[in-house]
């Protein structure tokens, strides 16, 4: 049976290779994607190889992950649980897209990961599988294994695996252009501080305060200080720009599909950069009956991707309505950068709602105050004709009757 293997280079993922060819007789062909976690790929090709890969590919996946995978994350500001913004869960159906494509192309029947038991990526993995190519078997070999951290070491030296993992390196990490997860180790007593060593992204490099404004052309970012970029190295400048200033670090305990509760430690200076000042942008740029659905809206969205249904019918028509709503999110937003601090001090848009004649006390105030009174008692009708039937205005006339008061 010819599988391909969502191969990272890690651990797992390389005894993988050789733990289903000699315990199921596969042939694996390895597919490694490049999302902006960066790595020597030449390295980790040959190393599938010598792990006994029958081929080995990477796909530059780096412009279309931005594309099509963040910024429909950042139109629609989803935030998992209102805060994360679904780094790794970003990554995993463009993953698997790309190992449906080449199972196609190799005659594969299967497809595989290397993840455990108790995530949420074998959901994703397999969930976004089923979707796309429904005729594909999906293995998990970790699942299957029942091996420690300790003995997949053991088995990668016996096997003459060159991996780079050890016992002592405790964290597991997963990262891509919108962000680095870190897990494991004493974090996971919830009641731990993250050791200062774990962040990477967002080490205080900045202590002079500074202004950046990014440019957005309907919800998507498409500039910084003016200077117009692909959205890709827009992610990329902004994650140095923001974390130099230690800004974009998450410490959460989070509700994990698989019914567990997780403590993780993400950063994502850019990404929560991104999403902070485009939410700014629609309270200037949409009507307030579409910005409050579409506020209702992004919880739902986000949990859709954190529990790997990218490619579901619902996610798929809220892609439309969210598309819709990004229709005049065109502006700018400026932020300011101080250490351990991102926020917004400004925006602007060509077609902003804002209308200074109608918000303004002074004397260029353009608001008919005198239409506010028959607007406010028409609002409050059915509110006063409840109070007087049904509730305290009635009680009250009823307590007066009681009394013989008029």
């Amino acid at each position: 049976m010819k599988v391909v293997l969502a191969y990272s280079g890690g651990l797992d993922t390389s005894v993988c290779v050789r733990w289903m060819i000699e315990e199921w007789g596969c042939e694996v062909i390895t597919l490694s994607a490049d999302v902006g976690q960066g790595g020597d790929w030449e390295a980790i090709k040959a190393r599938a190889i010598s792990a006994g890969a029958i081929a080995a590919e990477v796909v530059d996946c780096r412009e279309e992950f931005a594309r099509d995978y963040c910024a429909p994350i950042i139109a629609a500001n989803a935030l998992y649980e209102g805060q994360y913004p679904l780094v790794s869960a970003l990554s995993r159906p463009l993953i698997t897209k790309h190992m449906v494509a080449a199972a196609r192309k190799h005659g594969a029947t299967a497809v595989a990961h290397g993840c455990t038991g108790k995530g949420n990526d074998q959901v994703r993995f397999e969930v976004s599988t089923r979707a796309l190519a429904p005729d594909l078997d999906v293995l998990a070999p970790v699942r299957e294994w029942g091996m420690t951290r300790e003995e997949s070491i053991d088995y990668a030296a016996k096997h003459n695996i060159e991996i780079t993992a050890s016992v002592e390196k405790i964290y597991s990490i997963d990262d891509n252009l919108f962000g680095r997860a870190i897990e494991c180790g004493e974090m996971e007593d919830p009641w731990n501080r993250p050791p200062e060593g774990v962040w990477e992204m967002t080490k205080v490099t900045a202590s002079e305060p500074m202004e950046v404004t990014v440019g957005f052309a309907e919800g998507v970012p498409v500039s910084i200080d003016g200077v117009e970029k692909p959205l890709y190295q827009l992610i990329g400048d902004l994650n140095e720009t923001v974390g130099a200033y230690g800004f974009g670090r998450l410490d959460m305990v989070e509700s994990r599909r698989v019914g567990i509760k997780s403590r993780e430690t993400y950063e994502s200076p850019a990404g929560l950069a991104l999403i902070m000042a485009h939410r700014d942008l629609e309270t200037i740029t949409q009507e307030r009956d579409l910005h409050h659905e579409k506020l209702r809206l992004e919880h739902r969205y986000a949990e859709l991707v954190y529990d790997g249904l990218w490619f579901s019918p619902l996610k798929e028509a809220l892609d439309s309505f969210i598309e819709s709503s990004q229709r005049f999110v065109t502006g700018e937003v400026r932020l300011r950068l101080e250490p351990n601090r991102c926020f917004v001090v400004g925006r602007r848009g060509p077609q902003s709602l804002y209308d200074y004649g109608l918000a303004t006390y002074d004397a260029a105030d353009t608001f008919r105050h005198t239409d506010s009174e028959g607007f406010v008692r028409l609002w409050g009708l059915g509110t006063q004709t409840w109070s007087a039937v049904q509730g305290p205005g009635a009680i009250e006339a009823a307590e007066k009757a009681g009394n013989g008061t008029s």
